[in-house]
């Protein structure tokens, strides 16, 4: 069996770097807090890189709600220490690595060892981890150590370096004296003032500061690592420009964009403090309003978990036009409305008819990731002249979970301008087949027919958000300073509930 060597095993690094810069970082020490999906990422990346000696740290263990990103969890580590996992798994790259394990984590009590000897601090903290992250970023700034944090955001990261005798945490964050929550919404706006990811969160429900939940991404991990990886390798041997606070960096994949930052007074910037006011009434808003779905605890049963996905079919009148009777475990009737006698938006009904024809497709999308089929029935129309349709769910193991359904919680406005460019001959005529008999396709095209469009939809606009039978509908449907309602539409969702609308 191949002996290990450090020259041979990093050897493909040299080119980026010089022999005498490989060697240099082979007598580097790097601490690492916090192992889990940053961390662990970090310490393998560094290893990788071919540092000779780490300080790590982290008091927990691997769970299954780690395995969407955290390199060290899997089915045979469950229940182990991250700390020892990590290390294995670093060893098993470098065996004449140098580990020194605090696996009961870092405060004030053992902050000095921790750093004794260490060149370079790189954050791998959980987020909600506000206390340990203050007293090492104080120490280090106490020892003269640069600090690195990348923060995993959405699908992409954002960076933030402190230098010796340069801006420090607390001046750049300001959150010493605060409350727990203001503590966490300037750490997120001071590590990205770009916000970058905010514009594709598809489920903001996820996001829970009180209860310290939050969404994540392998994808966001692997880049935290290679960009501190980075900013580690310039630091340790001086060469390449180093941003460091009040600037910062994000890139985010998903939207294909780097932006650098530069908030001068950090979070006392004008900006930011902008900014922090928006983010202190959106949350405001929020509080104390838990979803319909965690007021019940959840859904325990199948029928339950299908019309909790499905009612989030689109609505044609700015309401949901049906309501649900549970019959029993397998059976249920959808109660529909027709709105035509009082909503402005719903013309001879059509768009209620729509709506429920929406919402079924949805139940029968939701129903097969619980192994289920629908069997629809209608009956007669009720007296009210209101459909009335019957559901029965049957078992089918054959059935496959159907690829939408991840989508059915996806309702967005699309309100950024349309793509420009001109379509092709083929195109256009794609479309004008896709409509089907009876339809047809009318372009327009050129200024002055564009503009005439233009105005005819503002007048429109106009008439419908100034005549008094719109008012009274709006009035009647929307649901002020809420982000959930059991029976309109919450402001939040409308997109005009910011401070500046």
């Amino acid at each position: 069996m191949p002996q290990f060597n450090y020259p041979q095993a990093f050897s493909r690094n040299i080119g980026w770097l010089t022999p005498e810069e490989q060697r240099l970082l082979q007598n580097r020490c790097i601490a690492i807090a916090g192992l889990g999906g940053v961390g662990g990422a970090h310490l393998l990346t560094l290893t990788r890189l071919g540092i000779g000696r780490f300080q790590i740290s982290d008091l927990d263990h691997f769970e299954v709600a780690n395995f969407n990103r955290q390199v060290g969890a899997k089915v045979s580590t469950l229940g182990r220490a991250k700390v020892d996992v990590l290390a294995g798994m670093a060893l098993d790259i470098n065996p004449e690595l140098e580990i020194g394990r605090f696996p009961e984590g870092v405060d004030k009590s053992n902050v000095d060892a921790f750093l004794e000897g260490v060149d370079l601090y790189v954050d791998g903290l959980d987020y909600f981890a506000l206390d340990a992250r203050r007293t090492l970023f104080a120490a280090c700034e106490a020892r003269g150590i640069p600090a690195v944090t990348a923060a995993p955001l959405g699908m992409g990261a954002a960076v933030l370096t402190f230098m010796p005798g340069r801006m420090d945490f607390e001046t750049y964050f300001q959150v010493q004296g605060v409350s727990e929550q203001e503590q966490l919404l300037r750490f997120l706006l001071g590590l990205s003032p770009a916000m970058l990811q905010r514009g594709y969160l598809v489920h903001p429900e996820a996001v829970d500061f009180m209860r310290h939940r939050g969404p994540s991404t392998p994808m966001a991990c692997d880049i935290c690592a290679g960009m501190a990886a980075t900013e580690a390798l310039k630091i340790l041997l001086r060469r390449g420009p180093v941003r460091c606070a009040p600037r910062g960096m994000q890139f985010d994949a998903y939207r294909n964009r780097f932006v650098r930052t530069w908030r001068p007074g950090g979070n006392r910037n004008p900006l930011q403090r902008l900014g922090l006011a928006i983010a202190r009434r959106q949350l405001d808003n929020m509080g104390g309003q838990a979803s319909p779905w965690e007021e019940q605890g959840g859904y325990d049963r199948p029928l339950e978990r299908i019309l909790d996905a499905a009612r989030w079919a689109p609505s044609g009148d700015n309401t949901q036009p049906w309501r649900f009777r549970l019959l029993d475990e397998e059976r249920f009737e959808i109660l529909g409305e027709d709105t035509r006698d009082w909503c402005v938006y719903d013309l001879q009904g059509r768009a209620s008819q729509i709506a429920l024809g929406a919402l079924l497709e949805s139940i029968v999308i939701a129903a097969s990731m619980e192994g289920r089929r629908v069997r629809f029935m209608r009956r007669e129309q009720s007296p009210e002249a209101r459909p009335v349709i019957e559901a029965v769910l049957e078992r089918d193991a054959a059935i496959e979970p159907d690829a939408l359904y991840p989508q059915l919680r996806c309702r967005t406005t699309q309100r950024r301008m349309l793509d420009s460019e001109p379509l092709s001959t083929s195109a256009r005529t794609a479309l004008e087949a896709s409509v089907g008999s009876g339809y047809r396709v009318i372009w327009v095209e050129g200024g002055r027919d564009k503009w005439r469009m233009a105005r005819l939809l503002f007048e429109n606009a106009h008439i419908r958000l100034t005549i008094p039978e719109a008012y009274r509908v709006h009035r009647a449907i929307i649901h002020w300073n809420a982000r959930y309602s059991r029976d309109r539409i919450p402001d939040q969702a409308l997109g005009i509930a910011d401070p500046l609308t």
